[in-house]
């Protein structure tokens, strides 16, 4: 599981996050929104141990996976490679499957610059579950796609998640794409930072 409690995270004289206390389940999807500036990024560093400090504690599992919001890529090397260096212990079918699943088995040569903003995401997807994380982080991974894309690519996550079953953390602005993807939403509010709300996805 992923629980986070964090007491204080501030820059300076200047604190951004209070009392930010929250546990997420093996298999559960928790879903964080708030407007821009609130401190959602800054807490995923913190929850991703990125950033440690701050006062309060924070448990997440080793097997760790991050999907940023712009892919992050290795340009020079393959769409396979891009699997294979990332998690040297996997086989090579196994990253084969992998490309399989989300769509990319006929571009393992390609290197990222020749693939579409979409591929490049189904890419960033395929690398994050390649390792079976026990706990996964995705910060706004579906920004910037037009409507049908940002769709395929939510159903693609509700699979790879329900396969894999991680304690995922989603930074998203779209409500709608909380409800679809997670269990639970959670709203930061306030200066500094602080959980206004806790609540079942859809409500």
């Amino acid at each position: 599981m992923i629980r986070v409690d964090v007491t204080r995270k501030s820059f300076g004289t200047t604190e951004v996050l209070h009392g930010v206390r929250f546990d997420i389940q093996r298999g559960e999807t928790l879903a964080l929104l708030g407007p821009s500036g609130i401190g959602k990024s800054t807490l995923l560093r913190l929850v991703a141990g990125i950033s440690k400090d701050f006062e309060g504690h924070i448990e997440c599992p080793d097997k760790l996976a991050i999907v940023f919001q712009e892919p992050t890529l290795l340009d020079w090397r393959s769409t396979l490679d891009n699997i294979l260096l990332v998690h040297p212990g996997l086989s090579r079918d196994a990253a084969l499957a992998i490309l399989d699943k989300v769509g990319l088995a006929d571009k393992t040569d390609m290197y990222p610059r020749q693939l579409s903003l979409g591929q490049q995401r189904r890419l960033s997807l395929a690398r994050a579950f390649a390792g079976q994380p026990d706990a996964l982080i995705m910060d706004e991974p579906f920004v910037s796609l037009d409507a049908e894309m940002a769709d395929d690519m939510l159903t693609l996550t509700e699979r790879l998640i329900e396969e894999t079953r991680p304690a995922t953390l989603f930074v998203t602005h779209s409500r709608a794409e909380a409800n679809r993807l997670a269990g639970r939403v959670l709203t930061l509010g306030g200066k500094p930072a602080t959980v206004i709300a806790d609540e079942p996805a859809g409500t």
